[in-house]
């Protein structure tokens, strides 16, 4: 009993205090942007720290954040090895060429007509296919180390990216592009001084979304077979061996690369579409 009323109390009184930084005198300073999203997230991890205690819930089925952070620390040499085979060498290699290759697709969908007639319909029909159907293939045919995991990156990242990419080029109106024309300017002119800074922000758009396909894509693709190491690699192991301590740290990891690269993506984003209404504010 005194444990829950514990938890309502710090709840409460957290809640309060998130209201007041959202809404209050200081909700316009960048300090008290980020302190209600790490607030909110504390709440929670506190909350989860006394509901997991106070019921008593056995390690194998939901370990208490206490244990994960400990597990995490001691196990920092492990996780860092698994980080730059599933993130650094699959993700971002396989998010690279993806995004890269998609991006040149879209240029050419746009150039030539026909492209746009008979690639775009595919594109939805490959989208729609399950990764776990298209991860064990591309493993048996790239081989168990992070060039199979890059290779399903580039398939999950490169059709929304090349959707995107192709939607923002024809964000242009056609007096715009009548206007150049009336300037002298032909096709590469127009491309590289009108749409293609009109598009960004759907370019953008298909970046951030990317990211974490990227991390899901890559994290799955380990399921079906990899070295003795990586995310996906520790997190399978790990189940089997009742270890969910260690099966929540590999998702910490997991959770903090993506959360990062999306910052990152969204940072530069914020620096190239400086003009844009969304950036404003």
């Amino acid at each position: 009993m005194s444990m829950a009323i514990l938890a309502l109390a710090l709840w409460l009184g957290l809640w309060a205090l998130n209201v007041w930084l959202a809404t209050g005198p200081l909700s316009d300073r960048i300090w008290a942007r980020m302190a209600v999203p790490l607030l909110f997230g504390i709440t929670l991890l506190v909350l989860w720290e006394i509901a997991v205690r106070a019921l008593a819930v056995p390690l194998v089925i939901l370990p208490p954040p206490s244990q994960i952070g400990a597990r995490f620390g001691a196990s920092l040499p492990v996780l860092w090895g698994d980080f730059v085979q599933t993130i650094l060498r699959g993700g971002l290699t396989g998010y690279a060429i993806g995004c890269g290759a998609a991006f040149l697709t879209a240029i050419a969908v746009d150039r030539f007509v026909f492209l746009q007639r008979g690639l775009l319909p595919l594109a939805s029909f490959m989208a729609a296919l399950p990764i776990v159907g298209t991860a064990p293939i591309l493993v048996m045919w790239f081989g168990f180390d992070w060039q199979s995991k890059a290779a399903v990156v580039v398939v999950m990242v490169f059709f929304p990216m090349l959707v995107n990419t192709v939607a923002g080029l024809a964000e242009t109106s056609a007096m715009q592009r009548d206007l150049m024309r009336s300037w002298g300017a032909g096709y590469w002119q127009g491309l590289v001084k009108l749409r293609l800074p009109a598009a960004m922000p759907f370019i953008f758009n298909g970046l951030k979304i990317c990211t974490t396909l990227a991390l899901i894509g890559a994290i799955v693709a380990e399921f079906f077979g990899s070295p003795t190491l990586g995310l996906g690699f520790r997190i399978t192991t790990s189940v089997g061996q009742l270890a969910l301590d260690m099966v929540w740290a590999a998702i910490l990891v997991a959770a903090l690369a993506g959360t990062g690269f999306y910052g990152l993506v969204a940072l530069i984003e914020r620096g190239v579409t400086f003009w844009h209404p969304s950036q404003r504010g």
